[in-house]
């Protein structure tokens, strides 16, 4: 009985030297020591929290308009922390609004591509054959046509709504995502444990969810991250254009757009949420590296 419990405990350290060596338990060893990724982690956290927070601790809100305070600089003085807007707005509660939006259409957005580039890029690298070929055929073709000229015609033709941009954006960027689950499927989908799953007769749909795809989200997650930010950019840059969101919301985009007439006379009009913009950049930049150096199997 002695030997029977020496040989268990074995195998108990044994199973617990292997979970601690886990992909993932490794991935997040590293992320962590990767101090330029943990830096954009803490910085994209602190502009979330500006964002859902900052309105609490102002006592304006963002569509009350001081006729007597039209573009008045950053200053303490009637809580006006990053100054007033050409309509007597403050800017401080209204880059917390543009934030909430643009990182809201960021991330709604990358959850759509996620959820359609996953499934059709899973199911066509492991169906292969002619229906792998005829799939990414129609990515192809997608992809042949101009990002911003899909999205204006779109935006002109259905109207300026916070929901179609993010859906006519998600419903695009999403090609990427499938070439790379395609890619990836097709790497997994030979190897011991789908053959083991396929032979013991596991249906295509749970084949596909729970074997295929669970070994392909590496990549997908740090296409992702970097995905987000290219995201936001767009936003803005049809916000700039005016084809984005409208007042009264808002979006850094938008803010930008409103700050270049009055560059001369009131800078923090523009330079404020460009800066949030370009921290939020820099941020998921960061963090996209680190998840890529993370999840690299051949890091040690």
């Amino acid at each position: 009985m002695s030997g029977l419990a020496a040989d268990r405990d074995r195998l108990v350290k044994a199973a617990q030297a292997v979970r601690g060596e886990s992909l993932w338990r490794a991935a997040a060893a590293r992320f962590i020591a990767n101090r330029s990724a943990v830096a954009g982690l803490l910085l994209l956290v602190l502009i979330i929290g500006f964002s859902l927070l900052a309105p609490i601790f102002s006592p304006h809100d963002m569509e009350e308009i001081y006729w007597e305070r039209i573009q008045i600089a950053p200053t303490l003085a009637n809580s006006h922390w990053f100054g007033t807007d050409a309509n007597g707005r403050d800017l401080f509660v209204r880059v917390a609004a543009g934030g909430r939006i643009s990182l809201a259409i960021g991330l709604l957005t990358a959850l759509t591509s996620l959820l359609i580039g996953v499934i059709y890029g899973a199911i066509a690298g492991y169906v292969g054959g002619r229906a792998d070929e005829w799939m990414m055929r129609i990515v192809d073709v997608l992809y042949a046509l101009p990002l911003i000229f899909f999205i204006i015609i779109l935006v002109t033709v259905f109207g300026r709504n916070i929901l179609l941009v993010f859906l006519a954006i998600g419903c695009i960027e999403w090609l990427t995502i499938a070439r790379i689950v395609r890619g990836q499927t097709i790497a997994v989908k030979e190897t011991e444990y789908i053959e083991a799953a396929r032979s013991l007769g596991v249906p295509f749909g749970r084949m596909v969810l729970r074997h295929v795809v669970p070994n392909v989200l590496g990549p997908v997650i740090v296409f992702s991250t970097l995905l987000i930010p290219t995201v936001i950019l767009v936003e803005s840059f049809l916000s700039f254009l005016g084809l984005g969101v409208q007042e009264p919301s808002t979006s850094w985009g938008l803010l930008i757009s409103q700050g270049t007439a009055t560059l001369d006379s009131a800078p923090w009009l523009l330079l404020i949420p460009a800066g949030f913009l370009a921290a939020t950049m820099f941020a998921f930049n960061f963090i996209g590296d680190g998840l890529r150096d993370a999840l690299d199997p051949k890091a040690r």
